[in-house]
């Protein structure tokens, strides 16, 4: 009697285990060829990047590189991913989103208000204020000397 428990809850592990995922995969799949649009940038099974220029019943015509002779048409089970084309972002989201040079130069900031705290410090920060004064002299003797 155990030993069918035992197979039955391997079975189901299994099933668990491989099919499911494979469902869920399928069903991706099949909703991204759904939303495949005209002017969609494609990636093929066998790694070709292109253009689709065409969509009828199950085939695509697509466009690879720059060539306007270079169209083929394939099936849409060779495509492996879909990527559409950028749209114009709105302007409050960039606004709620920082940039990374917005962070870095916020985090720059913060390390220099914390190295003007300590004295030692504000004679490096002096030292290094002194420094692009001189190349900017420099660069001004070498322009009106030329």
């Amino acid at each position: 009697m155990s030993m069918i428990i035992i197979l039955i809850a391997m079975i189901v592990l299994m099933y668990v285990m491989m099919i499911v995922p494979q469902r869920k995969e399928r069903k991706e799949k099949e909703a991204m060829l759904a939303s495949m649009e005209i002017g969609d940038a494609i990636l093929t099974q066998s790694g070709f990047y292109g253009v689709l220029i065409d969509i009828s019943g199950n085939d695509v015509i697509v466009e690879f590189g720059n060539n306007k002779n270079c169209r083929i048409p394939m099936r849409k089970e060779a495509i492996a991913q879909v990527e559409k084309p950028n749209s114009a972002p709105n302007p409050d989201e960039i606004q709620e989103k920082p940039s990374k040079k917005n962070k870095k130069a916020e985090t720059a900031k913060a390390a220099e208000a914390v190295q003007t705290s300590s004295e030692s410090s504000v004679s490096e920060n002096v030292e290094e204020t002194a420094v692009p004064e001189q190349i900017e002299n420099a660069e001004g003797e070498e322009n009106t000397e030329a």
